[in-house]
């Protein structure tokens, strides 16, 4: 009988006890956010001083080559000019990435962007303020040339978040926005007729040369190798490491949709030289 009797009393302590177990597991497991893809990125681009210093440096980088060229700059030479990409060059994304994250999504979502434009979300990049001011002040022009699509009120977007982060050359003469076409190509030809552009600004190849526009990684990279002489001279390249034309070379498509196939592709370029573990 005592023996009986210690089986009903710890009974009720085990089941007890298992309860609590399961339960906390169950909680920590609801705590527990799922992965996202961007996650890591964007927390670089958040935090990471490392991200900010490299905004200075390119500025720094595109100072030095004005001085050079300011000084070597003759009477009857063409004017100066810089040809600056606008979104993660000269104005920062990091909010909207920020959003992505709360809202858990991992593929760019052109309707939130959309009203993150149309709100004035973009701020001034580091050391951009001061880098166009400074090219302002020495008589040299700055062109934006972009490539947007928020429908009939895109140019009016663009024009007033360069104003609202205060940057000069913010006017209609100076910038040109694409709806159609990502190829910045035209308007750069037209800006050297004129100009003798001394560098270019972009956070992305594409912002360059459009001969980078390819859907394929290898042979992006190989392009790029044959312009490697135009880095930190010419092309003033700055980190978005969320989105841009490499996405493209990925998938096909620089904003490709959100589906289990595309994590996959995500998860297979990411792991493409992954070293094997031996055993």
């Amino acid at each position: 009988m005592k023996i009986k009797t210690t089986r009903t009393a710890v009974a009720p302590w085990l089941f007890s006890l298992l309860a609590m177990t399961c339960t906390s597991a169950f909680a920590e497991q609801a705590a527990t956010p799922p992965s996202n893809l961007l996650t890591a990125a964007v927390a670089w681009r958040q935090t990471a001083a490392e991200f900010e210093a490299l905004y200075y440096q390119g500025f720094n980088v595109a100072r030095m080559q004005l001085d050079r060229a300011l000084q070597a700059h003759k009477p009857g030479d063409r004017p100066l000019a810089i040809i600056s990409d606008i979104d993660d060059t000269v104005l920062s994304s990091n909010s909207y990435w920020g959003y992505m994250i709360n809202s858990g999504k991992e593929f760019f979502d052109d309707a939130a962007w959309d009203q993150w434009v149309a709100e004035n979300g973009p701020v001034a990049t580091p050391g951009a303020v001061d880098f166009l001011n400074y090219a302002q002040s020495k008589g040299v022009e700055v062109f934006y040339v972009t490539s947007r699509d928020q429908g009939e009120k895109t140019y009016e977007y663009a024009l007033a978040n360069l104003r609202h982060s205060k940057l000069p050359f913010a006017d209609e003469q100076h910038l040109t926005v694409y709806r159609d076409s990502s190829n910045k190509e035209p308007r750069q030809t037209e800006i050297a007729k004129d100009f003798d552009v001394v560098v270019m600004l972009g956070d992305n190849l594409n912002d360059f040369k459009r001969k980078y526009y390819v859907a394929d990684v290898k042979q992006r990279s190989s392009l790029m190798t044959e312009d490697k002489e135009q880095f930190g001279r010419k092309f003033i390249l700055f980190p978005n490491p969320t989105d841009g034309h490499w996405l493209k070379a990925i998938f096909g498509d620089s904003e490709p949709p959100a589906t289990p196939e595309n994590r996959a592709k995500f998860k297979a370029a990411a792991s493409s030289t992954a070293w094997q573990m031996k055993p």
